[in-house]
């Protein structure tokens, strides 16, 4: 990192993941070039991750790719997927952003399922293809996801992953206080 630009890492070339990563590093360093990458770097889970941990791992799992054969400020990896809780199916996404020794993990809001496609899901579907049948649209996990056609466009897959990237730089932005 030079005073003047900024090089992320983001583990995967999914367009939602990198410009979410972008628009928050650009709004916590506003007078810093930031350089976002997107790489392809496998999560070594399954396509549609069906639990919290499975979830994580992935996430984890693209980062040290990422840091294993890339030189960067930080490292960013957004993993998707569902779990069951005791109120039914919910899908978000797990974050890892590592800087210098720094590493925090964090996850996302949880968007509801309706059981008809979580049911689907456990058949072996993946999300996006389940909401391209349900709502005629093409492509949609590259776009607003199940989170914008679900809530009416009101929030989509990048204002959720926005949200939980600000979120997570919070110790790296406060690290003495965390520190503590």
């Amino acid at each position: 990192m030079s005073l003047n630009s900024i090089k992320v890492i983001v583990g995967s070339l999914n367009p939602v993941k990198v410009n979410a990563t972008k628009a928050v590093f650009e709004a916590y360093f506003p007078n810093v070039l930031i350089n976002t990458q997107g790489v392809d770097a496998p999560s070594n889970v399954a396509d549609q991750p069906m639990t919290a941990q499975e979830t994580r791992q992935g996430a984890l799992n693209r980062v040290s790719h990422c840091q294993a054969l890339y030189q960067a400020d930080y490292f960013v990896a957004i993993e998707g997927g569902l779990d069951v809780t005791q109120d039914g199916p919910v899908t978000f996404a797990y974050i890892v952003i590592c800087h210098q020794k720094q590493q925090i993990v964090t996850k996302s809001a949880c968007l509801p399922l309706p059981n008809i496609v979580h049911r689907q899901l456990v058949a072996g579907q993946e999300l996006g293809h389940v909401m391209d049948e349900l709502f005629n649209t093409e492509n949609i996990k590259q776009k607003g996801g199940a989170i914008g056609l679900l809530t009416n466009q009101l929030a989509n897959r990048e204002t959720n992953y926005i949200q939980a990237i600000t979120l997570a730089m919070a110790p790296i932005t406060h690290r003495a206080l965390y520190e503590k």
